[in-house]
């Protein structure tokens, strides 16, 4: 719990914070190794060395996320149902708070993405992270299941407002322990989700540093071989004579299928060639690529797993050939599953498109044809229902005439009629966004970059949002995306900016 290299940002933060001299930093480390599994963070509240506020503030900045004062939060046990208390104290995670589709999760260590992707799947919730203290967090887990088993309807923190117990109509703990310094109490959230218990935000906002900021050096990637290259150790290089690729007939269109499974070669090789494609097939790493030079075709259909070679290395190597890297490549993965996978394999891989298994027929056909015709899967016009662009229209009409909540429900509705519309979901989260309902304007957002990855102004707008409900490390996915789309040197410039003030 707790790497080196969290120690030691995190160590930084708290010395530039002025919240402890070099001197007790070190005294901190040491009892933090005393103990194992224990957090620095946690070491500090718990030594008194730092307040748990001021650490909250410290945490904030360190993850760039929100950081929650669990002490001061009222929770509805009915939300503790959502995750069994095993897995709370194992990851030490507390749902908080539940509004429709969206979960607001303390956690200990809220970079473990592995365990926000898991939540979301058995949730089928939107997650939100905010960084806790574990030790206090531990505490707050353990007694708020206790509250759960006992049927209570809230578990009330030893540090909830009194004004927001009585706003629910709860009792103020019998026994309170003493109130914190005025000082370290924040007057008000910073960030405060819709409907939900008595919390305290910080950010890096309320701890008053305005830092410059310092550049980040990313480390260039390893080169891989190509098709230029040799395989390998065991592997001559590829000869690059004239006539290495039988001629073909005029108009000929030629695609390679690589998979390992026989049955899907199969099936996706009687398709194409009913739509008059030349198939080839390899069924694993090495075959691939010698099939590559001995056919040069048109579009590759590539399994992700794959025996010998794995089917990224092999996508690398064809796209950083100089003879093949025109080549379309269209992955296919059982494995890897995302919008954000797909859009970093188009980003660092250069694949044309991405398709899940299993998959549909058509989508494969689909994705096949707009690769020889050179079309770009994201330049598809989107065609709406008349009665989906009834609502749109109206929506945007109403919001013109300053009706927004008339246009928010023009536009919900026509979700409602049609949930793949990139258009509605695109608007209906600006307007969100108008009604400072942030959570709402996110979630539409992200709906509308599902369905189109590369859209700048979906990306740039829920970069926005992110931002403005203090999810620092969000918004700055989202603005690296945006920036990688962006077409203007003057807006990518803009946004060049704008993230070093962010990093």
């Amino acid at each position: 719990m707790g790497g080196p290299s969290e120690k030691k940002q995190l160590g930084k933060i708290l010395l530039r914070q002025k919240l402890v001299t070099p001197g007790e930093l070190e005294d901190l480390l040491e009892k933090q190794a005393a103990t194992p599994g224990q957090r620095l963070g946690s070491t500090a509240v718990e030594t008194g060395a730092v307040d748990e506020v001021d650490m909250l503030r410290a945490l904030s900045e360190q993850h760039g996320l929100p950081g929650i004062d669990v002490a001061q939060t009222v929770v509805p046990t009915e939300n503790l149902k959502l995750i069994p208390v095993d897995i709370a104290r194992q990851y030490l995670i507390l749902p908080f708070s539940v509004k429709d589709e969206h979960l607001f999760l303390a956690m200990a260590d809220p970079s473990d993405k592995r365990v926000i992707d898991e939540i979301e799947f058995v949730t089928g919730r939107k997650v939100f992270p905010y960084v806790a203290v574990s030790g206090p967090l531990k505490r707050v887990i353990d007694a708020a299941y206790v509250e759960l088993e006992q049927g209570a309807e809230f578990y009330v923190g030893p540090h909830a407002p009194e004004e927001y117990l009585a706003e629910l109509g709860l009792r103020p703990p019998e026994h309170p322990p003493p109130a914190r310094h005025p000082k370290h109490v924040p007057s008000s959230p910073r960030v405060r989700p819709p409907s939900t218990p008595a919390i305290a935000v910080v950010t890096k906002e309320d701890s008053g540093l305005h830092d410059p900021p310092i550049p980040v050096a990313r480390k260039a990637p390893r080169r891989l071989p190509t098709l230029d290259d040799a395989f390998g150790s065991k592997v001559a290089p590829l000869p690059t004579g004239p006539d290495e690729a039988p001629a073909r007939a005029r108009g000929e269109r030629v695609v390679l299928i690589v998979d390992d499974e026989d049955d899907i070669r199969r099936m996706l090789r009687r398709v194409l060639t009913e739509r008059d494609i030349r198939v080839v097939e390899a069924a694993r790493g090495t075959e691939a690529l010698q099939m590559v030079r001995e056919n040069n075709p048109d579009v590759i259909l590539l399994d992700a797993m794959l025996p010998e070679i794995h089917g990224f290395d092999i996508c690398r190597r064809i796209k950083g050939s100089k003879k093949y890297g025109h080549i379309p490549i269209i992955m296919v993965s059982a494995v890897y599953r995302g919008w954000r996978f797909a859009e970093d394999l188009k980003q660092s891989y250069g694949v044309t498109d991405f398709l899940e298994k299993p998959f549909k027929i058509s989508d494969v056909v689909s994705a096949v044809e707009r690769a020889l015709e050179g079309r770009d899967p994201e330049e598809e016009t989107e065609s709406l229902s008349e009665e989906a662009m009834a609502c749109l229209s109206e929506g945007i009409g109403a919001y013109r005439a300053g009706h927004l909540d008339e246009a928010i429900r023009h536009l919900e509705h026509g979700v409602g009629l049609d949930p793949l519309a990139f258009r509605l979901h695109y608007h209906l989260g600006l307007l969100y966004g108008r009604r400072e309902e942030l959570f709402e304007g996110i979630q539409s957002l992200e709906t509308s970059v599902d369905l189109s990855p590369r859209n700048f102004s979906a990306l740039k707008n829920l970069a926005v949002l992110y931002q403005r409900a203090g999810f620092k490390h969000k918004a700055v996915e989202m603005w690296e995306r945006a920036l990688a789309v962006a077409d203007d040197e003057e807006i990518r410039k803009g946004i060049k900016d704008h993230l070093m003030s962010l990093l």
